[in-house]
């Protein structure tokens, strides 16, 4: 066999052997990429995303979407070709999967999660609507969770109202722990609860729950650490004057707080904060109105932009990644309150777009 085609088969042959095993291996590494957009102001399936009653409404126009991120599974073996095509794509981004997926985490563990952020998001998105309105929201401190096999199995209960520990009220969800950890393993805590049936039949009635009884709970060692537990864990229940529902399937974790919140508000409020434009945009948010951090926020500009928004309201933590690569078209604007958020909008529907607060790559 003349050298020349020796030297071309061994070629192929190794070329083959590369591509085959660039298909086989398996790689370290999971993708984001754009996902769907939502109007909050808008219908899915037939249905107003944001459904109000007992309160009056206005009519609104134009979009406050939500953006999200599409991610590979956590049983998704990434090959290295797939690897080396998302690190070239300009419209994903090839991470890490221990970051999408820390400590091992599987893709059930992470579903359960996103809901409980997602569930939780909407609640403050009420919440901080509502306050921006100047409209009062009752809240108090809850039973979230109650740890099975824990002291507090069989005693508390999700949704018990937590109205004092060893006789001293209870203001925040972080209160709880501090006044059990007061106690050494072995010690016994009081706990003022009102059940959570007595507090749901108030709640339907709408009046105040009242009531409380007094349960004793004998503490034990933190599995590793040498304080005091019960087995709960705190959180704040909210009671609102009127009914709002937030109707989204298959959708996950925090970041949609701000634009719910701001949907809110639009309909609440006579006039249309966007003046019939495209508004897309991220960002968690607090009972106070706060804007916080997300993931993933370039692939939800990409995907701002391809569903035809022309601004995207930024949370101040994540401009700098913003603008380092920002899609043609998009104009940033950095919020970090609802109120900036509010604010802005007031300004974009005017046309007053000199005055935004943008976002800087520095």
């Amino acid at each position: 066999m003349p050298r020349r085609t020796a030297t071309m088969l061994a070629s192929t042959l190794i070329l083959i052997a590369l591509l085959c095993a660039g298909v086989l291996i398996p790689v370290p590494y999971s993708e984001m990429s754009p996902g769907p957009t939502v109007n909050t102001l808008g219908k899915v399936g037939g249905d107003p995303v944001l459904q109000i009653s007992g309160h009056r409404t206005y009519k609104t126009s134009g979009n406050l979407n939500m953006t999200t991120v599409r991610v590979t599974g956590a049983d998704y073996n990434m090959n290295l070709v797939e690897a080396v095509y998302g690190w070239l794509a300009h419209d994903s981004v090839v991470v890490p999967h221990d970051t999408l997926y820390p400590g091992g985490k599987t893709e059930e563990q992470s579903t359960q999660e996103n809901a409980e952020e997602f569930s939780q998001s909407q609640e403050s998105a009420k919440v901080a609507a509502l306050t921006e309105l100047g409209i009062p929201v009752t809240s108090r401190v809850v039973v979230s969770t109650v740890i099975k096999d824990s002291p507090a199995q069989g005693k508390l209960h999700a949704g018990d109202v937590i109205k004092a520990v060893d006789g001293t009220a209870v203001e925040q969800p972080e209160d709880v722990a501090k006044f059990v950890t007061k106690h050494k393993p072995g010690e016994n805590v009081t706990f003022t609860v009102i059940p959570a049936k007595t507090a749901a039949a108030a709640e339907k009635a709408g009046k105040q729950p009242e009531g409380t009884e007094k349960i004793i709970i004998t503490t034990k060692k933190a599995p590793k650490e040498n304080r005091a537990i019960v087995g709960i864990q705190a959180g704040t229940d909210h009671t609102f004057p009127f009914e709002i529902d937030i109707k989204l399937a298959d959708v996950g974790g925090p970041s949609a707080g701000l634009m719910f919140s701001l949907g809110i508000v639009d309909k609440l409020t006579p006039g249309q904060l966007t003046g019939g434009k495209f508004i897309a945009g991220t960002g968690t948010i607090d009972d106070q109105g706060k804007v916080g951090p997300i993931g993933g926020i370039n692939m939800k500009l990409v995907g701002a932009r391809n569903a035809g928004a022309r601004y995207f309201l930024t949370p101040g933590d994540n401009c700098k990644a913003a603008a380092s690569d920002t899609p043609g078209g998009l104009t940033l604007v950095k919020v970090k309150t609802i109120d900036d958020a509010k604010k802005s909008l007031e300004k974009i529907r005017v046309g007053d777009t000199a005055g935004l607060p943008s976002c800087s790559a520095g």
